[in-house]
C-alpha cells in the first residue's frame, strides 16, 4: 500500500512495492551470474512501469464498479471478482521483483551470499512482505469466496486505493534522473500525498458514509450498526496507511524545508 512518489522512502528498505510504495522490478530476464552495472536501475524502471499500468487498471476497474453499484450491498459487477485473478500473479511478481532488486544490489551471487541477500531482503521489507501476504492469503479469499455475493461496491473502493502508485513511480524516476530540485518533482510529491490521503485514508470514511446514506444512518452511527468484524478488518487495513502517511508528511516537510544542496543529495 503506498508511499508518495517524489518523496524519500519512509521504510528504508531496498526493494519496495506497489501498494503505495516504490517498486523495483524485472520484466523479461532472469538474473545473470554477474549483474551488469546499471542492470538494477533498469529493472527498477521496468518495475515502476508495470506498477503504474497495474495501478491504472485497478483504479479504472474500481471506478467502473463503484459507478455500477447503486446498492452498496447487493449490486454486482463482474470486475469485482475477475480483476482479483489478475491481482494474484501481480502480487507474486511484485514480491519477486523486490527480492530481485536486493539481489542486483549485492552483486556477489555465491550460494552463501544469496542466503545473506535473502535474509537482508526479509529484514528490510518485512512490513511490505506482510502486506502482500495479507492480500494473498486473507483479502483474496474474502473477496472471492467468504463474502458471498455481497459487497462488490466496497471491493471497487479498495481497488481505487492504487491511484497514488503512478505518482510514486514518477517520483522515483525523477530521483533517478536527479531532478529533485525541479517544480515537477515538488508538484508530483503534493499530488502523491493528496491521492494517498484521499484514496487510502479518507476512502474508509467514504465507504462508511455510503453505507449510511443507503441505510438512513449518519456516519457516526454506521460503526455501531455493522458487524464488529467489519470494523476490526477496516481498522487493520487503515492502520498501516495512517502510519505511512505520517512518515510521508515528515519526509515532505524536511524535503521542502531543506536547502537546495541537501535536496539534490
Amino acid at each position: 500500500m503506498p508511499r508518495p512518489g517524489g518523496l524519500p522512502n519512509p521504510g528504508g528498505g531496498g526493494g519496495i512495492s506497489t501498494e503505495g510504495t516504490f517498486v523495483p522490478g524485472f520484466l523479461a530476464a532472469s538474473p545473470s551470474p554477474h549483474p551488469l552495472p546499471g542492470a538494477g536501475e533498469q529493472r527498477r524502471t521496468e518495475g515502476r512501469l508495470v506498477s503504474s499500468v497495474q495501478a491504472v487498471l485497478a483504479t479504472g476497474s474500481g471506478i467502473v464498479i463503484i459507478r455500477s453499484c447503486n446498492d452498496v450491498i447487493t449490486d454486482r459487477h463482474w470486475l469485482a471478482r475477475e480483476y482479483v485473478w489478475f491481482l494474484i500473479p501481480y502480487m507474486i511478481y511484485d514480491s519477486y521483483a523486490m527480492y530481485l532488486c536486493e539481489w542486483y544490489r549485492t552483486g556477489d551471487q555465491s550460494r552463501r551470499q544469496s542466503l545473506t541477500t535473502f535474509q537482508s531482503f526479509l529484514s528490510k521489507n518485512r512490513l511490505m512482505i506482510t502486506h502482500h501476504a495479507v492480500i494473498l492469503f486473507v483479502l483474496v479469499p474474502v473477496a472471492q469466496k467468504l463474502r458471498g455475493d455481497l459487497g462488490d461496491f466496497f471491493v471497487g473502493c479498495i481497488f481505487t486505493a492504487e491511484l497514488s502508485t503512478p505518482f510514486v513511480s514518477l517520483g522515483r524516476v525523477l530521483i533517478q534522473l536527479k531532478q529533485q530540485h525541479t517544480l515537477l518533482y515538488k508538484v508530483n510529491g503534493i499530488l502523491t500525498l493528496t491521492t494517498f490521503l484521499c484514496c487510502r485514508i479518507l476512502l474508509f470514511p467514504f465507504m462508511y458514509w455510503s453505507y449510511g446514506q443507503q441505510q438512513g444512518l449518519s456516519l457516526l452511527q454506521v460503526p455501531f450498526n455493522i458487524p464488529f468484524y467489519c470494523n476490526v478488518a477496516n481498522g487493520f487495513l487503515i492502520a498501516p496507511q495512517i502510519y505511512w502517511f505520517s512518515l510521508l508528511c515528515k519526509k515532505a516537510t524536511r524535503l521542502f524545508d531543506a536547502p537546495p544542496a541537501r535536496k539534490d543529495g
